[in-house]
């Protein structure tokens, strides 16, 4: 299943930027617009999953990508899930299971890597950052999740903007975005300021944080936003 913390604090929900920026603030969109050097971020909030699929069948939505996850059985109404995923022209989806009622609907499936051959954070409920490390290597061609949209993005032009070696550098740009206009955490409870000097050996040895991070503590702190 996918992250779910952690997928919101880096903009991971349609309803959101990434760390925890907000749709129709101007100054949020000037923040992250210029921080990301694009003209072209988005405005207003996309569709969540059950308008998602409402917009499929109705026509609307041409292309669709899922990762980590297989709605037809996830979702409520699996019929009218799986009748939009056949009515979409393309179809992509990227799974560490080949064979599911998904991936039966997809014009192209990616291999993904499974939870114990991932490597990177997860966030859980009382927001604390963890290192998932990698248990198993890959079997066959599975890649990475942030490497299968670099290696796309890449190929549709964006060669700079994405030009990660290793999934820490991604990280380290997630805990600047945070620290945007937040050096002391008081614009946003989300700062992980304290992060930003990782190196990639520091990356692999994170220990557990709760943000706000102001400074980086290796040995594991207590810290409770309400009692």
């Amino acid at each position: 299943q996918p992250n779910a913390m952690g997928g919101r604090e880096v903009g991971g929900l349609a309803n959101t930027l990434a760390a925890h920026f907000e749709f129709g603030d101007l100054q949020s969109h000037q923040t992250v617009s210029e921080f990301w050097q694009t003209d072209n971020l988005a405005t207003r909030a996309g569709l969540k999953a059950i308008d998602l699929f409402d917009a499929m069948n109705d026509g609307k939505i041409k292309a669709v990508w899922i990762m980590a996850t297989n709605p037809v059985v996830s979702l409520p109404d699996s019929e009218k899930i799986k009748t939009a995923l056949e009515k979409c022209p393309f179809v992509v989806v990227s799974d560490c299971i080949a064979d599911t009622e998904t991936t039966r609907l997809a014009d192209v499936v990616l291999p993904a890597q499974g939870w114990s051959e991932k490597s990177g954070t997860v966030t859980n409920s009382e927001r604390r950052i963890s290192r998932q490390r990698r248990i198993l290597p890959s079997p066959g061609e599975a890649k990475p999740d942030w490497w299968i949209l670099k290696e796309v993005a890449q190929k549709m032009g964006f060669q700079d903007q994405f030009d990660y070696r290793h999934e820490g550098e991604i990280f380290k740009e997630y805990c600047e975005m945070t620290a945007l206009g937040n050096e002391t955490g008081k614009a946003r409870d989300l700062c992980l300021i304290g992060l930003t000097k990782l190196d990639e050996k520091g990356y692999g040895e994170l220990t557990p944080q709760q943000w706000p991070v102001l400074g980086y503590q290796p040995e594991i702190i207590e810290q409770r936003m309400f009692t």
